[in-house]
């Protein structure tokens, strides 16, 4: 049985991470394993509940954005050209990762959700972040209403490391905008409102899949981590979105190495 407790801590630590290029994933597998949290069905689920709380925040960051793709609101366009970021970037974003993700989730799920893929994501994607870093492009796109098809398809190429636990959605889709000529802040803009898709896709998916494993015991552990969740990347990602379009990658990798390092001590000392 699993408690509010848990509920809440891994609520916070999806809530803090989803939004930086650490893995929230990952994160959330190393604190389930510290809280020796039974790795079942009905946390894997939980898992992605949360984080589909997690993205909520996004849809309230970047409401008039997303409801100018549909046309619903009018918005100015950022580019110098007029141009304007519409569904036809997110839907060649999101394509690689949705086509591969769901033929591969079941070997996802089963042999990649343990404590040793993610320490092993968490180096992989440091040294990606930094390679990132080292190697950007020089910025053809400043602003995300400029990004190009082809850069989206890019970016979305990118995203299919993501699916090893520890690599980070972010920091590949992050670092894959900047080695394709995208700045980092119009890299971050796009990361996120492409993740809203991609995490309600999945959450659904798995949650159809899974759902006579649950019961209605389970409701109210569910309730607070997403409601945790959610609060907490609210604030988390009005504090964060500027820090994150700024900052080097470089640091997030070393963050990541640290955290592997520290990890691996614990689990061998254990």
């Amino acid at each position: 049985m699993h408690t509010i407790f848990e509920a809440i801590i891994i609520g916070i630590v999806e809530g803090l991470t989803e939004f930086l290029p650490v893995s929230s994933t990952g994160h959330m597998i190393l604190a389930q394993s510290l809280l020796n949290t039974e790795n079942d069905q009905v946390m894997k689920t939980f898992d992605f509940v949360i984080q589909l709380g997690a993205i909520m925040a996004v849809v309230i960051i970047y409401w008039k954005r997303i409801l100018s793709l549909f046309g619903l609101v009018k918005r100015k366009s950022e580019s110098r050209t007029g141009k304007k970021l519409n569904l036809l970037h997110i839907l060649i974003g999101i394509l690689p990762a949705g086509v591969i993700g769901l033929k591969f989730n079941h070997v996802v799920d089963e042999k990649l959700f343990n404590t040793t893929t993610v320490l092993v994501g968490l180096v992989l994607g440091g040294i990606l972040l930094i390679i990132a870093e080292k190697k950007k492009a020089q910025p053809s796109t400043m602003v995300l209403d400029d990004l190009t098809y082809r850069q989206a398809f890019f970016i979305g190429l990118w995203q299919l490391v993501s699916i090893w636990p520890g690599f980070s959605r972010s920091g590949s889709t992050i670092a894959g905008g900047m080695l394709s000529g995208v700045s980092r802040a119009a890299s971050a803009d796009f990361t996120f409102i492409m993740a809203i898709p991609i995490m309600f896709g999945a959450s659904g998916v798995y949650f159809l899949k899974n759902y006579d494993a649950l019961s209605s015991s389970d409701l109210p552990f569910f309730a607070v981590g997403f409601i945790v969740a959610f609060i907490v990347a609210l604030l988390a990602v009005v504090s964060f979105i500027k820090f994150v379009q700024n900052m080097k990658l470089t640091y997030f990798a070393y963050y990541r190495f640290a955290v592997a390092i520290i990890f691996a001590l614990y689990m061998f000392l254990k």
